[in-house]
């Protein structure tokens, strides 16, 4: 009797683990679709290691708060850098932009992801917990940073994107000339993302 009892259930988990799970990845995970003036950049996340990153840069995302921010910085053969809500006022100095944020700082995550050609990183001051809304993606290997700053999420589509930002004219702040902002950011489950 037992016995169809461990069946039963071993069926029903079975047949739950097949409807989750596709081809090893979870079909629920989500991606951000980052629509800029420039093209389309998609960043898978990386809850597993940066939980409160990938969390808080979601509910910040769904909110539209990333909708018209600037890349306020910009280093070839290093990153792009975005996510100041100040950059979004045509009205502030050049002087100011990378200096805001939402107002909430999320303690370090800092884990084992590599900062190579990709990574999404969180943007911080010099104190550990000083993340907040802004992040980069690096354009080139940036290993010194490994374990010193928070990756949660890596690109996964776009990255000839982040080049053309990554090229722009930009000032001795390393802020571009010309405004290049994020539209939209979208999130939405990976199976839909193509579509």
């Amino acid at each position: 009797m037992w016995g169809r009892w461990i069946l039963a259930i071993l069926v029903v988990v079975l047949i739950a683990v097949s409807f989750t799970y596709d081809f090893g990845y979870n079909v629920q995970e989500e991606v951000a679709v980052l629509e800029t003036d420039m093209g389309t950049i998609v960043i898978d996340f990386l809850p597993e290691v940066a939980p409160k990153h990938v969390a808080r840069f979601k509910e910040l995302a769904e909110q539209g708060f990333y909708d018209g921010v600037l890349f306020h910085r910009v280093i070839p053969g290093f990153m792009i850098q975005t996510g100041d809500p100040l950059t979004k006022d045509p009205e502030t100095p050049r002087a100011r932009m990378g200096t805001g944020g939402s107002g909430q700082n999320i303690p370090a995550e800092f884990n084992k992801t590599p900062h190579v050609r990709g990574t999404v990183s969180a943007a911080r001051s010099r104190h550990p917990d000083s993340a907040d809304s802004q992040f980069f993606i690096c354009v080139g290997d940036a290993s010194w940073l490994n374990g010193k700053y928070t990756a949660w999420g890596k690109v996964v589509d776009g990255m000839e994107v982040a080049d053309k930002i990554v090229a722009v004219e930009r000032d001795k702040r390393d802020n571009p000339l010309e405004p290049v902002a994020i539209k939209s950011i979208k999130i939405m489950p990976r199976d839909k993302w193509k579509n």
